[in-house]
């Protein structure tokens, strides 16, 4: 290395695993779904590989076949309140939908997890493309155009609340008998086109500021909306160039709204199937393949493109098929791609998806996988990556015994935390209290 540039890991954690039949593998338990103490390994286990911190996804809809699939799972910030009580330095960010929530409800929760982490919170911010999402809220499902302008509204309050209480307005004295400035707690009085909201929050200012920001959408709407608040990106894609493309695009956006390319990180999906020798890799892959269960796989593919795929030859391959005008713009685009690039039979395209879900799936020794994650970072492709174990808890344990060693011989990831907050571990600076008149 010529720079002290390092890169970013994540460890994402999906039930048992993120191959969609992980919870068949003899080196899973499939109740470890809701099993707390399962979650408290894993948070124990990507800390002591120095990871920078652990996500949870979330979804509004079960959204999983449960005959075949391992579907349910926790609420994130109640889980992650609880691995904060049994770590000391990892992240902890968690999913959490715009559309379907109230700007001071997320601000208070995130405020919360904030305070009790010691300034380890991050916030995933989605905004529910599923139609099955609007249904358990009894609305329409809002365009996609009319999502974004949601979120960006949603943010803003947010924010604000955050910024509602001044770093100093807690003075404590007792011998005056003053424990909180009332100057230095301000209302938000914000008006807007979908939220009033008068404020201030109920809980003082958080350890970090803010949260951080992190945002999933790889759509023109998601990217012109990273561009503006995301501080770390999750994407993916499937090959060096068409990520190298999408680094690009969103570093060359963030000038134009006052940002540096630092102040967004790009973190890629990988999921890494690791073996000791790369035969043996490639015998855990075959084991996976083997247990798929291609209806299951279908009904993924189908809620994808919106479109019932359970017609159509499993050896012929993906029709032509309508415009999907709302909903996840960006995986159709992922999914279509990798099918045509690659002459892919339906079959052979679900068994691509089922590591991942679109995701790049890795197999190989700690060696090669290093050398993958090393090529892209090194390349302009990403400034990390977001890990997706096929199956847990084997998966990250492998991960962090055997592949964060080899980055850190090679002098590309931290040996130590070197700061406390989730922040510090993204080299992101803690925002300052703004004092800005809201518009109404």
């Amino acid at each position: 290395m010529t720079d002290s540039r390092r890169l970013h890991l994540n460890a994402f954690l999906l039930n048992v695993g993120h191959h969609e039949a992980a919870w068949r593998h003899a080196d899973s338990d499939p109740s470890g779904v809701t099993d707390l103490r399962h979650f408290q390994e894993l948070a124990r286990t990507a800390e002591r590989g120095r990871l920078d911190s652990v996500f949870l996804a979330d979804g509004l809809a079960l959204w999983n076949d449960v005959r075949h699939g391992a579907a349910g799972g926790l609420e994130p910030l109640t889980l992650l309140s609880a691995l904060a009580a049994v770590t000391e330095h990892i992240g902890l960010i968690a999913t959490v939908s715009t559309t379907y929530n109230e700007p001071f409800h997320l601000a208070r929760k995130f405020a919360s997890l904030d305070h009790l982490s010691g300034g380890r919170a991050g916030w995933n911010i989605v905004t529910s493309a599923g139609e099955a999402e609007a249904e358990n809220f009894g609305r329409e499902r809002p365009a996609h155009a009319d999502r974004y302008a949601r979120a960006d509204e949603f943010l803003e309050v947010v924010k604000r609340l955050w910024d509602s209480w001044d770093d100093d307005a807690i003075v404590a004295d007792r011998v005056a008998g003053h424990y909180a400035d009332p100057a230095k707690i301000h209302p938000v009085n914000h008006q807007g086109g979908y939220f009033k909201v008068r404020g201030p929050l109920t809980s003082p200012r958080s350890p970090q500021g803010y949260p951080v920001l992190v945002q999933a959408g790889s759509s023109e709407d998601g990217k012109a909306f990273a561009a503006r608040h995301a501080e770390a990106v999750f994407t993916a894609q499937q090959t060096l160039a068409e990520a190298q493309e999408f680094y690009a695009d969103l570093k060359s956006r963030l000038a134009a709204h006052g940002r540096e390319p630092y102040e967004v990180k790009v973190l890629p999906g990988i999921s890494p199937i690791i073996g000791s020798t790369e035969a043996e890799a490639r015998r855990l892959e075959h084991e996976l393949s083997e247990l798929i269960i291609p209806e299951y796989g279908i009904k993924q593919l189908s809620g994808i493109f919106g479109h019932d795929l359970s017609g159509y030859p499993l050896d012929g391959p993906l029709p032509d098929l309508p415009p999907v005008p709302d909903g996840q713009q960006s995986r159709v685009k992922l999914v279509t791609d990798l099918a045509r690039r690659d002459s892919l039979t339906i079959r052979q395209l679900l068994g691509r998806l089922a590591g991942g879900r679109g995701h790049r799936v890795v197999v190989g020794t700690p060696e090669q996988i290093a050398d993958q994650l090393q090529e892209w970072f090194g390349n302009g492709a990403a400034d990390g990556f977001n890990i997706m174990p096929p199956l847990l808890p084997s998966g990250l344990t492998d991960f962090v015994d055997h592949v964060v060693p080899e980055l850190q011989r090679r002098e590309l990831f931290r040996t130590e935390y070197e700061g406390s907050t989730l922040r510090d571990h993204y080299g992101l600076p803690r925002p300052a209290a703004r004092r800005l008149a809201v518009a109404s």
